[in-house]
C-alpha cells in the first residue's frame, strides 16, 4: 500500500486512504459534506465562516475573536478543493479589501489580524497566510479561470510571491524568505523560522507558476525546506518546535521552543509533501516517530512537550487538531504500524465545538480532504 508515495503530481492518482482502510465511499463523502456544512453554514457551536455584506465573507478565529490571514487563506484552499467558487470569492474579496496593506514598509503583504468589521489589528503580516493565499489563488485560476481585479487569481498570486521574496531590495521593508538560506521567516523582520510554515510541496508548484525570473528561487526554497525539516524534527520523537533557528534548533527566547499548537501542522505538511511529490525514507520515518510517540496517549491528556518528549503540566489547547494532523501524516507512512490507528481515531472524533473550535476544525477539514483524496493539485487547463 505504498503507491501514494509515488506522488500524485506524477501519477494523477489521488489515493483515498480512508477507503483503503475499509471505510465506504458513501460514508466518506457524507463526512466530508457534513464537516463543510457544519463549519461554513452550521449552527453557532460549529460555524467559523460568516458572510459580510453583499460580497464578503470571513473565517473567525473563535478563540481570539479576530480574523486572521491564516484562517482566510485556509478557507480559500478548502473552498477551491471543494469547488465552492462563491465562498472562495467572498473570502478573497474580504481579504483583499480589508487585510491588504497598501502603504508603509509592509505594502503588498496582508495584515495578519483584523476585527470582524475589517479594522486592522496589526500592520504586519504572517507568512503562513501569504503562502496559502498564493497557492489557493493559483488553484482557483486553474480550476475556474481568471476574472477581473481582484479575481485575476494567477496575477494576484504571482505578484504576491514576487513581493514575498523581493521586498526590501529597494531598502523598504523585509522579505518573507531569507534570501541566503531560502527559508521562510516567522515574520519578515525576524531572522528565525517556524517549522510548521515550511511547505516544500507548495514551493515546488510555485517554481512552475511564479514569474519566470522567480522560479529558480522557489526550486531552491523547496529543497532548503525539506532539508530544514529534517533538522527541525527530533531524531527520536519526530517532534518539532513552534519556533526554530535556521539551523533547526529550537528558539525558546519567547517560550516557543517546544512542541505546541503551531507544531502540530508539521506532520500534516510532511504527509501532503509525500502525497503530492513522493515520499522519502525520511518522510516515512518521521511520521512513524510522531505517531509512535502519541500511540499511548489519549487526546484528553495531550500536553505541551519538549522535543525529547518530556511533558509539561500545560494541556494542549487543540487536541482535535493534533490528532487530525497525526492522521494526515499517514499519507507518508501508510504501512506504519500506527498509521491506521491514527486515521481511525481521527474518523471517530467529531469536529470540535465551542470557543476553541476554529484552529482544530481547520486542521480537521484539511486532514479529511487529504485522507479522502480530495486535497488535489489543480493544474492549468
Amino acid at each position: 500500500m505504498q503507491k501514494q508515495l509515488e506522488g500524485t503530481f506524477h501519477t494523477g492518482n489521488y489515493t483515498n486512504l480512508f477507503a483503503e482502510y475499509g471505510f465506504s465511499e458513501t460514508e466518506i463523502q457524507n463526512k466530508l459534506n457534513d464537516t463543510w456544512n457544519q463549519m461554513f453554514q452550521g449552527p453557532e457551536e460549529t460555524r467559523i465562516y460568516y458572510e459580510a455584506g453583499d460580497s464578503g465573507g470571513y473565517l473567525l478565529d473563535t478563540g481570539n475573536l479576530d480574523v486572521r490571514t491564516e484562517g482566510m487563506s485556509y478557507g480559500m484552499m478548502m473552498a477551491v478543493q471543494l469547488d465552492r467558487k462563491d465562498v472562495f470569492d467572498r473570502i478573497w474579496y474580504w481579504a483583499h479589501t480589508h487585510m491588504l496593506l497598501r502603504e508603509g514598509e509592509n505594502a503588498g503583504y496582508f495584515a495578519w489580524s483584523c476585527h470582524r468589521d475589517g479594522t486592522k489589528n496589526s500592520n504586519g503580516p504572517a507568512p503562513d497566510g501569504e503562502e496559502f493565499f498564493a497557492l489557493a489563488l493559483f488553484f482557483a485560476s486553474h480550476r475556474w479561470g481568471d476574472g477581473h481585479v481582484p479575481f485575476n487569481y494567477s496575477e494576484q498570486a504571482k505578484e504576491l510571491l514576487r513581493i514575498c521574496i523581493h521586498k526590501g531590495e529597494d531598502g523598504i521593508g523585509k522579505p518573507m524568505w531569507n534570501p541566503d538560506h531560502k527559508l521562510i521567516k516567522f515574520v519578515p523582520n525576524c531572522e528565525f523560522s517556524d517549522p510548521s510554515y515550511h511547505l516544500p510541496h507548495f514551493y515546488t508548484l510555485f517554481a512552475l507558476w511564479a514569474y519566470e525570473e522567480d522560479r529558480a528561487f522557489w526550486t531552491e526554497a523547496a529543497e532548503a525546506s525539506r532539508n530544514y525539516l529534517q533538522k527541525a524534527c527530533h531524531p527520536v520523537t519526530g517532534l518539532a518546535a513552534e519556533y526554530a533557528y535556521y539551523d533547526g534548533t529550537p528558539n525558546d527566547e519567547r517560550g516557543y521552543g517546544h512542541f505546541f499548537s503551531d507544531s502540530y501542522r508539521v506532520a500534516a505538511n510532511i504527509g501532503l509533501d509525500a502525497y503530492w511529490f513522493g515520499g522519502s525514507e525520511w518522510h516515512t520515518d518521521t511520521v512513524h516517530r510522531i505517531q509512535a510517540f502519541f500511540t499511548d496517549k489519549s487526546p484528553e491528556d495531550y500536553r505541551r512537550y519538549s522535543l525529547d518528549g518530556t511533558p509539561f503540566e500545560e494541556k494542549a489547547l487543540h487536541p482535535v487538531g493534533l490528532l487530525a494532523t497525526n492522521a494526515m501524516g499517514s499519507l507518508a507512512a501508510a504501512d506504519s504500524p500506527h498509521a491506521k490507528a491514527c486515521v481511525e481515531l481521527f474518523w471517530q472524533t467529531p469536529i470540535r465545538t465551542g470557543e476553541r473550535r476554529y484552529y482544530d476544525n481547520c486542521l480537521y477539514l484539511f486532514s479529511l480532504l487529504a485522507l479522502s483524496g480530495h486535497f488535489k493539485i489543480w493544474m492549468p487547463k
